[in-house]
């Protein structure tokens, strides 16, 4: 089953690939320096632009509520939060089928055609009448944008190599706390001008209320945006237009050269000879004949498994997606998701993310209604309130920044999101531990908690990213992981409005218990990771090279019956069984091969 495109991609040729063994080293080096400043510059902002855009049509509504949306309404208190369970409820069950779509019909197309739909529902709020509308038009936003995530961070992860991706993810991810800045320093404008108490002092035409002027025009922005998409994304580096054909063929190389690299860790680890030579196509000399393959074969084993199409290599299909391109943006088999939905770290992580996830998810909507109810004075008005919320944001938005660029120069993920997570943990619990009337101190308190919460997800994700690499497998993985924004669910029952008058003393000890529970995960999860990477590393070390090579190419380089915990679940889920119904075989592919060591 291959979902692909009908959009023809252009491919890179064996005489392109010829052409490229022709630069120097000094002349790759500056190519690839070009290719990466032209993508820090052209197409990294404008994702991050579609990020920012997505997080604040998610967290308006907070905003509005500071204006008195729900009260100009005639609605209850209750009914933002009821909006709000929806939108995550159904964003969440929807995360892997966006993903799915996200990949099948590429980022270029999807994402710019979402984007505009679910902008026309943003400026829609302006005609919300009942609960029923508003929770109807939530619920159209969270189907629209479910798959945003994890198709653009996919589409982001096919550009930049393994240790270039996690501070790029980090201006990108760092888009939902500058939401957060700018959709309160926006709100504080808006509200300043259109004050409640005199709706129309500038428009003469209409009574227009705050909130109103908010989400037009914050959906005609997203409009618009969503508009240029279509011009401004390619599909591949093979037709991005910001590039010149060097660059092109340059960005292509060093994607395939980085997962060839990924693909054969334990060789490196070991400082031993490298399993597939990267700059001469050449066959590998292997005794049988049906395996003597040049370099564009290997690679398209574990490079991009996203079509059926090949010949047969001892009883299988092979695939060769990656002759074409290693950085296109479509493309998807029944094996990348069975992979992902069979994977137990998927479901690990998506659990530590889930509670680790809670007060940034929390803190995008109400935000703004937490520091009215610690802020001890009745005389805020709304454009007060939305400006104390630009501190908090800015502060986990360096406070990310700091740490992925850390977590990229010494190539570490889990560490990072250990001590994101103790720095938000220390700032819960001075939150929970001062009195409720040092409100001074309490809004420390939660900027120190702010700091902390946006490292662990967009690190989560990168840490995926990093070890998964199938692009097939990697845009369903991290479709799942999109339901740890379930999160948003448990944190609009958190803060309800029977918790303001407390301060919302309550939410606070909850979140504490549950980002405790996540710090833990983390640190098992670690130990787990270096337990499988010790276990991979003893039985390879046993292989001969002949082993070792098959391995690296097709997944079978020996028969393995070893205990672990994948093995176990294996059984008890009866996997293998799935595979056989699904018509999958059982070679060992991406990270599932033995030569493959997860990065930490």
């Amino acid at each position: 089953m291959n979902c692909g495109s009908d959009i023809e991609l252009e491919s890179t040729s064996p005489m392109d690939r010829d052409s490229i063994r022709h630069f120097d080293d000094e002349e790759i080096a500056r190519l690839s320096k070009r290719v990466i400043l032209k993508l820090d510059l052209i197409l990294l902002p404008f994702l991050c632009l579609l990020f920012l855009l997505n997080s604040l049509d998610k967290s308006n509504v907070g905003n509005a509520e500071s204006g008195h949306f729900t009260e100009d309404l005639g609605l209850p208190k209750s009914a933002l939060n009821v909006s709000v369970a929806w939108f995550f409820a159904v964003f969440v069950c929807l995360q892997p089928i966006g993903a799915f779509f996200g990949r099948k019909y590429g980022m270029v197309r999807w994402v710019p055609g979402t984007m505009t739909l679910w902008g026309v529902c943003t400026a829609l709020h302006i005609a919300v009448q009942s609960q029923t509308q508003l929770v109807t038009l939530r619920v159209l936003i969270a189907a629209l944008e479910a798959g945003f995530y994890p198709t653009t961070v996919s589409y982001l992860s096919l550009w930049y190599t393994r240790y270039e991706f996690g501070k790029r993810l980090a201006f990108f991810y760092g888009q939902a706390a500058l939401a957060g800045c700018f959709g309160g320093l926006l709100s504080w404008a808006v509200f300043s001008y259109f004050p409640r108490d005199d709706p129309t002092p500038h428009i003469t035409t209409a009574k227009w209320k705050s909130w109103e002027i908010l989400f037009l025009v914050e959906g005609t922005l997203t409009i618009v945006v969503a508009a240029v998409g279509f011009f401004w994304l390619p599909h591949s580096a093979n037709t991005a237009w910001f590039l010149t054909a060097d660059e092109r063929l340059v960005a292509e190389e060093r994607i395939r050269n980085d997962q060839i690299a990924a693909a054969t860790s334990w060789s490196e680890s070991k400082q031993q000879p490298a399993v597939i030579d990267t700059r001469e196509p050449r066959s590998l000399g292997l005794s049988d004949s049906r395996h003597s393959l040049t370099l564009e074969d290997e690679e398209a084993d574990y490079l991009l498994p996203g079509a059926e199409i090949g010949p047969e290599i001892s009883g299988r299909r092979q695939s060769h997606a990656s002759v074409a391109s290693v950085t296109a943006d479509i493309g998807i088999s029944r094996e990348d998701i069975f992979s992902a939905v069979a994977d137990w770290k998927v479901w690990y992580l998506l659990f530590c993310n889930i509670l680790s996830a809670i007060p940034a998810t929390a803190f995008a909507v109400f935000l703004p209604l937490v520091i009215k109810g610690i802020a001890g004075r009745e005389d805020l008005g709304p454009a007060a309130i939305n400006l104390l919320v630009v501190p908090p944001f800015l502060a986990g938005a360096i406070i990310l920044f700091v740490f992925t660029s850390w977590s990229d120069r010494r190539r570490i993920r889990l560490i990072p999101i250990l001590y994101g997570l103790a720095i938000l943990l220390a700032g819960l619990a001075a939150t929970v531990s001062l009195p409720t009337n040092a409100y001074k101190l309490r809004y420390f308190a939660l900027t120190i908690l702010l700091s902390g919460s946006f490292v662990a997800s967009p690190l989560t994700v990168t840490w995926l990213s990093n070890n998964i690499p199938q692009p097939g497998k990697r845009a369903i993985v991290l479709g799942i992981n999109g339901w740890g924004n379930f999160a948003g669910v448990i944190s609009s029952m958190l803060f309800a409005p029977k918790f303001e008058e407390g301060g919302y003393l309550i939410p606070f000890y909850v979140t504490l218990a549950c980002v405790l529970t996540a710090f833990i995960g983390y640190l098992a999860f670690r130990a787990l990771v270096v337990a499988e990477n010790q276990r991979r590393t003893r039985i390879v070390a046993n292989w001969d090279e002949e082993e070792i090579r098959r391995e690296a190419m097709f997944g079978d380089g020996a028969v393995v019956e070893d205990k672990n915990l994948w093995t176990v679940i294996t059984k008890i889920f009866r996997l293998d069984h799935l595979r056989e119904w699904a018509g999958i075989d059982r070679l060992r592919r991406g990270d599932e091969k033995l030569t493959f060591l997860y990065s930490l």
